[in-house]
């Protein structure tokens, strides 16, 4: 299970604005729009397996997701497990999602023993092994911006729209790349794959902190406010 905000209008970046679409497509026009995202949004919880989508929820204005909400959607979850998957799950149902603190709650770690849940470990900045990061909102979010919706009604039903084409094999492929890298990160003990030179000058730049630093905490800076390569081969910014 995973989360992402849906905006009214996120205004697109200035390389994804000056990208033509194909030869015969028009030259771009530039438009004044608000250069910031708007206020209005919604939140989506999305959970699929390698079948596809079983639960998408719309966190309803002026909510939050707390221990409470979460329980209400892992609810949800089960009752459509026992109608969609009864023939699949036969022990125990794995679930993947990140460390926030509704995540993390006893009642929540008390109900998913009781529910028949194992949790898989998550670490920390890894969004490499967070499929929905990887596999849906990037697409997703690419999909949405530069668009003007009056209402959260309307992005959510674009949002839908743009799940509901999804090939049925995208899922499958991203629980296989899932696998991967969560062996590569066991082989390598959870440090990344390959570091970029340009991320080894954050430490020269604070010698006088970075020494005193024990090991530990001098790793977690500079991998997070480096650029490194991730489990998919990618190239990218921690920070």
């Amino acid at each position: 299970m995973d989360e992402t905000w849906l905006y009214n209008y996120d205004p697109e970046t200035k390389q994804q604005s000056m990208e033509w679409r194909h030869n015969g497509s028009p030259r771009p026009q530039k438009k004044e729009s608000p250069v910031q995202k708007s206020s209005g949004k919604v939140l989506a919880s999305i959970v699929w397996d390698q079948d596809g989508f079983l639960l998408i929820d719309y966190l309803p204005k002026g909510q939050t997701i707390n221990a409470g909400y979460y329980l209400s959607l892992l609810m949800h979850l089960n009752g459509i497990l026992k109608e969609k998957r009864r023939r699949k799950v036969t022990k125990v149902v794995l679930l993947l999602h990140d460390n926030a603190p509704a995540h993390r709650a006893l009642a929540i770690r008390k109900k998913l023993a009781y529910l028949g849940f194992r949790c898989l470990d998550y670490p920390p900045y890894s969004p490499d092994l967070a499929p929905s990061d990887y596999l849906l909102f990037p697409g997703l979010r690419k999909q949405l911006k530069g668009c003007h919706f009056s209402s959260e009604s309307e992005v959510i039903a674009a949002a839908e729209t743009w799940l509901d084409g999804q090939p049925s094999e995208l899922f499958l492929s991203g629980l296989q790349k899932l696998e991967n890298g969560a062996k590569k990160c066991i082989e390598l003990r959870g440090e990344y794959v390959e570091y970029i030179p340009s991320l080894i000058a954050i430490a020269c730049f604070l010698p006088a902190r970075a020494k005193d630093l024990p090991a530990s905490p001098r790793r977690v800076l500079v991998r997070a406010c480096g650029r490194r390569r991730g489990l998919d081969g990618n190239v990218k910014d921690g920070c």
